[in-house]
């Protein structure tokens, strides 16, 4: 909690409505990130937040819209995430905090429009961890029958936090070497499909079509419509990267490397994932239903005879790649909107390796219980709607802080951008356009509906308690608030 004895409230800001407390230096000293991180270390955080996505999840893409379907939406989707990515390079130098996207829309549209970015944000963070536990405690029940499920999870969840709380050096690096091995694995089947002859291109164009379409687009162009969720998971997740500005060494240099080098490697791997790994086996028809779509792909190349234990190590890489980086992202989400006010304060406290250590535990324990509600109730509705929740929650994000990069190039023209994006202002338009129709996307498909339900009730919730609690108790020092009210006094006196 703030210092009461050194803390005072401001008048409301009339934008909003919301009122602010100043606080001592010993709140600000309580909650302190530690700078450990270059462009290699944040490469390996962004790939390896992303990667479980080549997978698993990007491959149903294949039954809602077939080979080209999903190919085409994966394009639309690589083109929405590169405008993206550098409309965030450009604000995350212009705007160095731990909020990330929260930060951003906090700066263009305000409290509400920022905690309302900062609460799809917290959703798409904390649930996709819970989702990819559960798939990892499955595999290794696979080897070990015997251990209970929870068991793997609370390990899981205990393994990795404990890393993250120990040091945000130490948990770059443990995700570093996780990431390389994930991408070794994918390298492995890619050589290892063309090499065996287990791929065949006619492979790819053997889900049966809808009456009246062709094999080449079975379901025609809304195939494509509605494969653009599914395409989203080949990226999903790379925006994590701003919420290390504050942990980074080099913020003007390192972020936009980082960034710009780790989705041109996703970029990479989708397109050998989508092509390789959809022509081996029983083809796009069969990899389309598959739960482990690269376990089927190594099974069809090295046959039977490739051990259990082989197959399962091999598919874990990626998922605990992604398991270790987002259990980073939800607890810097988590450390920034609590720092801030938005969240209860206490959240934001620091350990004395000073990472997020309340935030971490605290985003974990939510995660358990949401593996344990989609053990009780089956992974199969269940986790697809808290999958697609975090789709969903990611979309609207992302159109709303490409309309952030816009709106603060015409507002704040004059606030220094160290780097500036080679697409500008009409990159972020597309990638805005882009993000909208995804959005409509995950309306259309009915598979999605209980996702979209699901943040509609997390964003009530959410809203419901800042309209009527901590709207009153921000915190003006928090650095994100703090340059945002810094610029809405300067650009009052200016009129």
């Amino acid at each position: 909690m703030a210092d009461k004895s050194k803390s005072s409230k401001v008048p409301a800001q009339s934008a909003g409505g919301v009122q602010y407390e100043n606080v001592g230096k010993e709140y600000l000293e309580k909650r302190k990130l530690q700078r450990s991180a270059g462009w290699v270390l944040l490469w390996g955080l962004g790939v390896g937040a992303v990667i479980s996505g080549d997978f698993f999840g990007w491959n149903f893409g294949l039954a809602a819209g077939g080979f080209w379907g999903l190919a085409v939406a994966t394009v639309l989707m690589a083109i929405m995430y590169l405008c993206m990515v550098y409309s965030i390079a450009e604000l995350s130098t212009a705007l160095p905090h731990a909020g990330g996207f929260y930060s951003f829309t906090r700066n263009a549209f305000g409290p509400w429009g920022g905690f309302i970015v900062g609460i799809t944000d917290t959703i798409e963070y904390v649930i996709t961890p819970a989702v990819i536990v559960v798939g990892i405690g499955g595999y290794l029940n696979t080897l070990v029958p015997s251990v209970p499920l929870w068991v793997w999870w609370l390990a899981a969840y205990a393994i990795f936090i404990a890393i993250n709380i120990r040091g945000v050096e130490i948990t770059l690096k443990v995700g570093l070497v996780i990431t390389v091995l994930a991408i070794a694995v994918l390298l492995i089947f890619y050589v290892a499909a063309i090499v065996s002859g287990a791929f065949r291109p006619e492979l790819l164009f053997n889900v049966p079509p809808a009456e009246g379409q062709t094999s080449a687009l079975p379901f025609g162009i809304f195939g494509i419509f509605a494969a653009l969720p599914f395409a989203i998971w080949f990226y999903l997740a790379i925006e994590e990267l701003p919420l290390a500005a504050e942990e980074t060494h080099d913020t003007v240099n390192d972020m936009p490397k980082a960034l710009i080098l780790g989705i041109f490697t996703l970029l990479a791997l989708s397109l050998f994932t989508l092509v390789f790994n959809s022509g081996v086996d029983g083809g796009a028809a069969t990899i389309g239903a598959s739960g482990a779509p690269l376990t089927d792909g190594f099974v069809a190349i090295f046959g039977e005879g490739a051990t259990t234990v082989v197959l399962t190590l091999i598919a874990l890489t990626g998922l605990i790649a992604s398991f270790h980086t987002i259990i980073y992202a939800y607890g810097r989400v988590l450390f920034a909107l609590s720092r801030a006010g938005y969240f209860p304060r206490f959240m934001s406290v620091t350990s004395r390796y000073h990472t997020p250590h309340i935030a971490l535990i605290a985003g974990g324990v939510i995660g358990f219980v949401v593996a344990v509600i989609l053990d009780q109730f089956g992974t199969g509705v269940v986790g697809a709607a808290l999958l697609n929740m975090a789709v969903f929650g990611a979309v609207i994000s992302y159109a709303a802080v490409m309309a952030s990069y816009i709106k603060l190039k015409r507002d704040r023209p004059d606030m220094p951008r160290p780097y500036k994006s080679p697409l500008g202002s009409a990159g972020a338009a597309l990638g805005a356009v882009l993000a909208v129709i995804a959005l409509v996307a995950c309306f259309v498909n009915t598979d999605y509906l209980p996702g979209v339900y699901g943040v509609a009730v997390f964003l009530i919730i959410g809203l419901a308690y800042f309209a009527f609690y901590s709207r009153h108790r921000l915190v003006a020092q928090a650095p994100e608030e703090e340059v945002a009210l810094i610029a809405a006094a300067e650009k009052e006196l200016a009129h």
